[in-house]
């Protein structure tokens, strides 16, 4: 049985085509895997597990589609989603992941991460990743009307496009020295993660021993999954 990976999807009702790429690869290449798990940025903005948009109810209908016919399906807050929580847990039957967490694929255990935490040299952004997340600044925002919440998404959207712009490249992509350490860290010698949407197999060498970095690409244009079953991993465009 396959194995499948996506992340970075940003599924947005302004962009109903990368949806309809998504539903068809959950009717198509999902069935009868054993497992899927969403690595993050699953949708472009998550403003809470109660809002009611349309687009976003029928992806979780979907995915609880998926689990409902045997499909295990893991979980990982991204940086756009990062309020998603139990009731969308419940409602789609899904599991959500620690960040960074090791996962046993096969016979083998993987390092599991979104990625951002790994873009180290971006000090702005890491002070932000840490406000986000807090439990407290989380709360406060739920708590907030929709109609507010989704004005500071749509600020927070454009703050980071035009932090993006002005970036260098090496400052949006992970640091090389912190995958290093983190993996000899879990002891595993392969590692998935998204964020970048720079899709690629990085190999090195630490010490005479192989490591294996697998980046997921994002789903704006060219959708990139990886496929893991009994004849190795495979990181492809999406099939449908």
């Amino acid at each position: 049985m396959s194995t499948w990976f996506a992340s970075d999807l940003h599924l947005d009702p302004a962009t109903p085509e990368i949806a309809d790429r998504f539903l068809r690869f959950l009717a198509g290449p999902i069935q009868g895997a054993a497992a899927l798990y969403l690595l993050g940025d699953i949708f472009e903005a998550w403003l809470g597990d109660d809002d009611p948009e349309p687009a976003h109810r029928d992806v979780v209908a979907k995915l609880a589609s998926i689990t409902a016919r045997g499909t295990l399906l893991f979980l990982m807050h991204g940086n756009r989603d990062f309020l998603l929580g139990e009731r969308f847990c419940a409602e789609t039957g899904a599991t959500l992941l620690d960040d960074p967490v090791i996962a046993t694929i096969g016979a083998q255990r993987v390092l599991l991460s979104h990625g951002d935490g790994l873009c180290v040299d971006d000090g702005a952004y890491q002070r932000l990743r840490a406000l986000v997340r807090d439990p407290d600044v989380r709360r406060g925002f739920t708590a907030l009307p929709l109609a507010s919440r989704r004005r500071l998404a749509t600020e927070a959207r454009a703050g980071s496009r035009k932090h993006l712009a002005a970036a260098g490249a090496y400052i949006t992509d992970v640091n090389q020295a912190a995958v290093e350490t983190l993996m000899r860290a879990a002891c595993v010698c392969t590692m998935i993660h998204g964020h970048t949407h720079r899709p690629a197999l990085h190999r090195f060498d630490i010490e005479g021993v192989e490591y294996t970095r697998i980046v997921l690409g994002a789903w704006h244009a060219t959708s990139s999954v990886l496929r893991w079953d009994s004849t190795g991993y495979h990181l492809l465009p999406c099939p449908v």
